[in-house]
């Protein structure tokens, strides 16, 4: 039976009238934070400056990456083997009195730490008490530490220190700032124990050839060949003592050493080959520096393939590393991995769980940030909550609600400061025209369709 529009409009009114009444509550239920709900008491508390280092109490110790991530395949990096020395230049001499051709005089400088040196590190341990007098006194704690070929020194308290090229007080002021920025106690005194980097090969007629190591006070001419057992040339009308420095050949007769105290306080510096030669040709001492050139080659060789073995070695290193991460990211991302969360409700961009980092606290912004925000368009601002439950049995899962109002841009500073801790609930309450609105999208289809069944009747 058809009715009139008339008929039809009163129908829709007093439909309307009748579901007016019980309203919003029938059709749509929202979710709010209350302080009261069954069986939980709710404490709403507002997020102050203060009540932040009150939430912050809270202790919590964020996850940590396994070791992998933390792991280097290895310390220092190769590096090349360098030049070999140019061969030594023989002049053309002619039998005839040998000349003076002295090298010249080079101050040595200060002793630069090289490979091979041994730092002898002693460092203060605290202060002990004498039981039979009660005086105290200091202790200490020494370590060797060797300069390894990449140039560096390995502390386990501080890690590699480059030391290479530096003097005994340049190495002292790294070492006392690098322990600063450890936190250890700069207590020390660091001295050279063992000189192994700088050295020159004295051979010929001495009594002893051998090499000699160059100290904080290198030697001189007389003090090397002295060291190696004196000369012991019975002729001196044709011996000389050869010098053999950065491709350069020099000699100086042995009359003219003797005679000249000059000549015998000549500095001796790190590399020279000195040869003690009592024939007038030069073919013995050609053969001596010939074998100190091959030493050095055979010595840069051997350094060359261990640096080479240490590089295959740490290529592995990354490899077993890499694949280490990339088993750790794929467990994480299955979920086999034990992680803490933070779970966002209410108007949030994107209604998720939200993985505490690893390592660091997390605040309230990262959180909502990093997930996209609030939606501005339904989101009260006024109303975004932290619900965080009671770790304590005795108060039954009791919820404290940090409340921020964030209509003033400035309280969203306070979000940068709060820290999130596991399980908490990030929760923001939808504007009040939402809720009308969302009860309209639900109350009016109902409203049509009561209306037209009853115009079909």
């Amino acid at each position: 039976m058809m009715r009139g529009p008339m008929t039809i409009l009163r129908t829709l009114a007093v439909t309307a009238a009748l579901l007016a009444p019980s309203g919003c509550g029938i059709t749509y239920i929202s979710t709010r934070v209350s302080d009261e709900a069954e069986g939980m008491d709710v404490r709403v508390v507002p997020i102050t400056p203060e009540m932040v280092l009150i939430a912050n109490s809270q202790p919590y110790a964020p996850r940590s990456l396994p070791a992998a991530f933390y792991q280097t395949a290895g310390m220092g990096s190769p590096r090349g083997t360098g030049t070999l020395p140019e061969p030594p230049a023989f002049p053309q001499l002619a039998p005839q009195p040998l000349d003076l051709r002295p090298p010249p005089r080079v101050e040595p400088g200060p002793y630069r730490l090289g490979t091979g040196d041994v730092l002898r590190l002693v460092v203060a341990a605290g202060q002990q008490i004498d039981p039979l007098t009660g005086a105290t006194e200091g202790t200490t704690t020494m370590q060797e530490l060797t300069i390894r070929d990449d140039g560096a020194v390995s502390m386990p308290q501080v890690g590699p220190v480059d030391m290479a090229g530096l003097t005994v007080e340049e190495a002292e002021n790294r070492l006392f700032s690098r322990m600063i920025d450890a936190g250890l106690d700069p207590n020390f005194s660091l001295e050279i124990s063992g000189y192994n980097s700088q050295r020159a090969a004295v051979g010929g007629a001495v009594g002893s050839p051998r090499t000699v190591a160059l100290t904080l006070n290198p030697p001189t001419l007389n003090e090397a060949l002295t060291a190696a057992g004196g000369i012991t040339a019975r002729d001196a009308e044709f011996a000389s003592i050869r010098i053999y420095r950065q491709g350069e050949l020099y000699q100086i007769p042995l009359d003219d050493f003797r005679a000249r105290p000059d000549l015998q306080g000549l500095p001796v510096l790190a590399g020279d080959a000195i040869y003690v030669d009592t024939t007038y040709d030069l073919d013995r001492a050609q053969t001596f520096y010939q074998r100190q050139l091959d030493v050095i080659a055979l010595q840069r060789t051997n350094r060359q393939a261990a640096l080479s073995e240490m590089q295959t070695e740490m290529n592995l290193r990354r490899s077993v590393l890499g694949e280490q991460r990339d088993n750790f990211r794929t467990l994480s991302d299955l979920g086999a991995v034990e992680r803490d969360y933070v779970y966002l409700a209410g108007e949030v961009t994107r209604q998720t769980r939200w993985p505490l980092p690893f390592g660091r606290q997390a605040t309230l912004a990262d959180a909502l940030f990093d997930t996209g925000g609030f939606r501005a368009d339904t989101g009260n601002p006024a109303h975004i909550y932290v619900l965080r439950a009671s770790t304590n049995p005795a108060e039954f899962g009791a919820v404290t609600a940090w409340h921020l109002d964030g209509r003033s841009a400035a309280a969203l500073t306070l979000a940068t400061r709060f820290q999130m801790r596991p399980d908490d609930i990030l929760f923001i309450e939808q504007q009040p025209v939402t809720r009308w609105n969302r009860a309209m999208q639900q109350t009016i289809p109902s409203f049509i369709n009561t209306v037209v069944a009853a115009t079909d009747n």
